[in-house]
């Protein structure tokens, strides 16, 4: 394989990991800027060596693949992306081309909008009423979310006007979270003991995708819709008239949209707005250009990928300067050390920027920096803040080197950098700094689940001795946690009541709740499955542990040195003791009564669908996300929307809970199964 094919297959990977930890977990790495420079690298290796391009390129679709839980839209209209430009003289080629595809003597006039920092939706009206809410997905297919759109207060539920009751209007725009409401909500997060949002689109893209309408109806979602879809006799001629449409029928939009028949001007008003971003209270990257004439949108048409008569202008990252106060070794839950710099305070993409990570020792050699240096700052996408450049003309004389560490700077303990990594870690596991980050992680939604369990609450617990490791949160008692700060005896009821509940969750909750290195829920699935108890998984060998699927020498060789520490076994006694569970569920795969048969579950139910998914798969079947030809049994509940009309489609059996707790305890003879 030549360097030009291997480099294009490493930009497919990453850009496919990054589509999906931003479109599906919400949970972004790199700025949007980082990314579009990955794609855009990959375009144009694509266009210089077409025969490289293949079906399956990330340049071939749009956005990322829908989350599982929620009913599926087909849109009528695909939602396209954009394509990005940086520079104003690509604006000027973009006006070419534009010019170039329509008649020459024809007006052309382009629409300005703010660049919204959101989540994209769709919003779909018959005979005025909502009667559907839908993300983006990957364009063609979204998520049916409207019980979440419904809570949004400034999305209205009947438009204003008279319709037909056959009349369909769609309307697009983007979900977002204020920049003042997104710091009151942080705040409450953090008075609860909650994990902070990293950025106001991480906020909002979580918010749409909770299963529970009432706890999204307490986030302060808003949205600015920007496109029309409706019958021919409906729909204007141009944008600017369809925006006037969309506000007369009670929608709200971006009140800075403009109109320019020429590119001098609007490129200007790009230039103003660069400047004056960080006024407006809403998060927003760049200016959307459109031609405003909908026939002369026809007229240009799209690409694959992208319409041909818009562009959406990308403002380049925010950086300011500021200075480094001084510079801290933080310690992770596996004893990673982060070297973070605090900064004089500084407004940045508007937020306050007080601290940036320096990453690891390499990211510090490389910068050179001091303390007392005058730093670039920047965040791009409002992800994490970032020293981008040392001001190394900024220097007086008073600025003094960092060295990193030896020793740990919470336990002491000599650290240690394994050859070939770039990370510095604290090898001690019962390091103060550790404890605490595994404490947190014990507790987080994702491991044992137990409410309120956050950094104020453990580090409480730890600093008046009451808990030194995750087994003792099982010792507490109501009137210890009461008398905490910001707790009461309704909060502690609670969190005591999550601390029971915690001692039911299977083998590999537990198993990932632990914080070994390099075990994430799937490893820690895989795990409990192949060996059956916490046990056998600490007597297991290196050369067992490797013989799991997808378990390699690095993960097999984490797990044996965490259950080699002598004090691990002395926190699963009394894990044991307090009565979690040790043993994974027995699955019955083989001689289930649901052996072999395929699942979709829809609708509303009257338990979480998780714990019917977990049912099923201990009788041996196996729940996938979409209804096909292979389904054999949709489970229905109320309001089954989209898959209830493609099971009967396909000749699909649809049962109910009782239907299906019914086939669970039938001998697998007394079944009748249809097969398409």
């Amino acid at each position: 394989m030549s360097d030009i094919e291997n480099e294009v297959q490493e930009l497919r990977r990453r850009i496919e990991y990054h589509n999906r930890k931003y479109y599906v977990d919400a949970e972004p790495e790199i700025s949007d800027f980082d990314y579009d420079k990955l794609f855009s690298r990959l375009k144009k290796i694509e266009a210089q060596h077409p025969e490289l391009l293949s079906p399956d390129s990330p340049t071939q679709k749009v956005g990322g693949e829908p989350i599982e839980g929620f009913e599926q839209v087909e849109h009528d209209v695909p939602m396209l992306s954009l394509d990005n430009s940086y520079n104003l003289d690509d604006l000027r080629e973009f006006d070419k081309r534009v010019r170039k595809g329509l008649a020459k003597s024809e007006n052309i006039e382009y629409a300005a909008e703010i660049k919204i920092d959101g989540v994209s939706v769709s919003l779909l009206y018959r005979g005025g009423l909502l009667v559907r809410g839908a993300t983006r997905g990957n364009g063609a297919v979204g998520d049916n979310i409207t019980a979440n759109v419904r809570t949004i207060a400034s999305v209205p539920l009947r438009l204003n006007g008279n319709f037909a009751p056959d009349v369909e209007i769609e309307v697009r725009g983007e979900v977002f979270i204020p920049r003042r409401e997104f710091e009151k909500l942080n705040e409450m997060r953090e008075a609860e003991g909650l994990q902070l949002f990293a950025n106001p689109r991480n906020a909002t893209a979580g918010s749409l995708k909770l299963l529970d309408p009432k706890t999204t109806a307490q986030r302060p979602l808003d949205v600015f819709l920007y496109w029309l879809h409706a019958p021919a006799h409906i729909m204007p001629d141009t944008h600017i008239e369809a925006i006037t449409l969309i506000r007369e029928y009670g929608l709200k939009t971006e009140p800075n949209t403009a109109l320019f028949n020429n590119m001098d001007d609007l490129l200007e008003h790009i230039k103003t707005w660069e400047t004056k971003r960080s006024e407006l209270p809403y998060e927003n990257d760049g200016i959307v250009i459109k031609v405003n004439s909908y026939a002369q949108q026809r007229a240009l048409g799209m690409t694959s990928h992208h319409p041909r008569f818009a562009v959406a202008f990308k403002f380049p990252p925010e950086q300011k300067p500021t200075k480094v106060l001084s510079i801290e070794v933080q310690v992770g839950r596996t004893g990673k050390l982060t070297p973070v710099a605090n900064l004089e305070p500084v407004l940045l993409a508007g937020t306050t920027v007080k601290r940036s990570t320096l990453h690891n020792e390499d990211e510090v050699k490389r910068l050179g920096i001091m303390v007392g240096d005058t730093v670039i700052v920047r965040k791009a996408g409002e992800i994490i803040p970032q020293v981008v450049e040392v001001l190394k003309d900024k220097r007086n004389g008073s600025e003094t080197p960092f060295e990193f560490p030896e020793n740990c700077p919470v336990c002491g303990t000599r650290v240690v950098r394994p050859e070939g990594e770039a990370v510095t870690r604290c090898p001690n596991p019962w390091c103060d700094a550790q404890v605490r980050e595994r404490l947190i992680h014990f507790a987080s939604r994702q491991a044992m689940d137990i409410l309120k369990m956050g950094p104020s609450l453990v580090n409480q617990l730890i600093d008046r001795g009451h808990i030194k490791d995750v087994a003792d949160l099982y010792s507490l008692d109501k009137e210890t946690l009461a008398g905490l700060e910001r707790m009461g005896d309704k909060s502690a009821r609670n969190v005591m009541l999550s601390l029971e509940k915690s001692r039911e969750m299977p083998l590999d909750r537990l198993l990932f709740a632990l914080g070994i290195r390099h075990v994430g829920s799937r490893t820690a699935t895989l795990l409990a499955d192949a060996f059956g108890s916490l046990d056998a998984i600490a007597a297991a060998t290196q050369e067992q542990l490797s013989n799991v699927s997808d378990i390699g020498p690095k993960v097999a060789g984490s797990i044996i040195e965490f259950f080699a520490q002598p004090r691990t076994a002395e926190v699963i006694a009394k894990l044991r003791a307090a009565g979690l569970k040790m043993d994974a569920e027995k699955k019955t795969s083989d001689t289930g009564t649901l052996n072999g048969k395929i699942f979709v579950i829809t609708g509303a139910l009257s338990r979480p669908r998780d714990e019917i998914k977990r049912s099923i798969e201990a009788a041996g079947g196996r729940v996938t996300s979409s209804v096909s030809k292979k389904t054999d049994y949709l489970v229905c509940g109320r309001d089954p929307g989209s898959k209830r009309d493609k099971a009967d489609r396909l000749g699909v059996s649809v049962i109910s809970e009782e239907e299906l707790a019914a086939l669970m305890i039938q001998e697998p003879s007394q079944i009748e199964f249809s097969f398409d």
